[in-house]
């Protein structure tokens, strides 16, 4: 697991400083809810989970509602002391690890907790992360009941030998099934791949593709594969028993996805995601991409309100112990200058269909989009229209966006 950032310590009462306030009711305002467990680790995964094997007796997935529900109380205490407006959230997220480990009651109270702390807006957006195989159609509905708007399952995969090489445990031919039950509970969905596993091939990657395609999903992220350190598909790379992901072959991947979602009608948003309408793109993660403001609830989880950044210590028992002593359980923070928020606006926003305006960028940055325009990286009609200037990616420079921005920001 990646360690936590470095930062300034974290006050044990969580407060923070007045200027958080400043032009908060421009900013939305969603909760993020992590839920730390999952019943199996994949090969690939670095994210703050654990398995009931890992936890041992420290913590206890059938308490872990009612600890989260303390934080959200805190929360709201927190943001009333430094000022902030009451907003109703936009948006909020449940992810992991696995969240529907968890029975759908306590992911229920875990809303209901944020309903109660600061409403939610009457178009709020509401998803849970979900394993194909952690659901059935009663939770679902439940789910439905209980306020939920969306599910987005981790499919990955549609060839059984990729996802056994990512150690998923669910069978491909549930995908179909777990889309049409939360249709039927009046959810939207989306579903997650990984392109560029060890021994995947372009036909087998074709054939996610359009197993995915063929559920008539609304929206789709896929990722490319990265072999963290310190994860078991790290160590059976290092030992050349798997193959490390090839740049190349992850790029005609990406190409032909794009390809294929486009003829499918569902379109890019953000390089790793495509929706069949703006109404079916994440709202919860454009506000990450676009700045807004968040809390993240349990362990590891990060949050970002008005300019300060803050982070919760990882382990879910020493996140317990905090909250049952009363403190907050934010372990470090930091403050971000002008200059960071700029360059982390230029970071995200260019990763958007929607683009980023050159106002933004320095005067070596506007100079440079001529130049990456000329490379093919940069549509040319959005950077060059003369009354709202835009910088937007091309295909090309979708697969070389790094590279973009630090042409932008040298």
């Amino acid at each position: 697991m990646p360690a936590l950032p470095d930062g300034d310590p974290a006050p044990d009462d969580g407060a923070l400083p007045p200027s958080v306030a400043d032009g908060a009711d421009q900013r939305a305002f969603g909760v993020y809810l992590h839920v730390p467990f999952c019943r199996v680790r994949c090969g690939y995964c670095d994210f703050n989970t654990y398995t009931a094997a890992e936890l041992g007796g420290g913590a206890s997935q059938g308490s872990y509602a009612r600890t989260a529900v303390r934080e959200v109380t805190l929360a709201a205490r927190v943001l009333d002391e430094a000022g902030l407006p009451q907003r109703p959230v936009a948006t909020v997220f449940v992810g992991g690890g696995t969240p529907t480990v968890l029975q759908a009651a306590d992911l229920a109270a875990m809303l209901a907790a944020v309903r109660e702390a600061w409403g939610l807006a009457p178009d709020a957006e509401v998803t849970t992360e979900a394993n194909p195989d952690s659901v059935t159609p009663a939770s679902l509905a439940a789910l439905a009941a209980a306020g939920f708007t969306r599910v987005s399952f981790g499919m990955q995969s549609a060839v059984p030998h990729v996802l056994a090489t990512l150690d998923r445990t669910h069978d491909p031919a549930r995908i179909p099934d777990v889309v049409r039950w939360a249709r039927e509970a009046g959810l939207r969905t989306s579903l997650d791949l990984i392109y560029g596993a060890p021994g995947e091939s372009l036909a087998d990657w074709r054939a996610s593709v359009e197993a995915a395609l063929a559920t008539g999903v609304e929206h789709v992220s896929a990722y490319a594969l990265v072999v963290e350190p310190g994860t078991k598909m790290g160590a059976q790379v290092r030992r050349g028993e798997l193959s490390a992901p090839d740049e190349d072959d992850q790029a005609a991947k990406y190409e032909l996805a794009d390809e294929l979602f486009a003829a499918a009608g569902l379109h890019w948003y953000e390089v790793s995601n495509w929706a069949r309408r703006p109404a079916d793109a994440c709202r919860h993660n454009l506000a990450y991409w676009r700045g807004d403001d968040w809390w993240g609830v349990g362990p590891g989880a990060h949050s970002h309100v008005g300019g300060v950044r803050w982070w919760n210590v990882k382990h879910p028992r020493a996140y317990a112990d905090r909250l049952e002593a009363g403190l907050s359980p934010a372990t470090g923070r930091e403050v971000l200058s002008a200059q960071t928020r700029t360059l982390e606006r230029v970071l995200l926003e260019v990763r958007l269909a929607s683009g980023l305006p050159t106002s933004v960028l320095s005067p070596d940055g506007r100079h440079a989009v001529a130049g990456l325009v000329a490379d093919g990286l940069l549509e040319p009609r959005p950077a060059l229209d003369r009354a709202h200037p835009r910088v937007v990616l091309t295909r090309r420079g979708r697969l070389l966006a790094d590279a973009v921005v630090r042409t932008l920001v040298a």
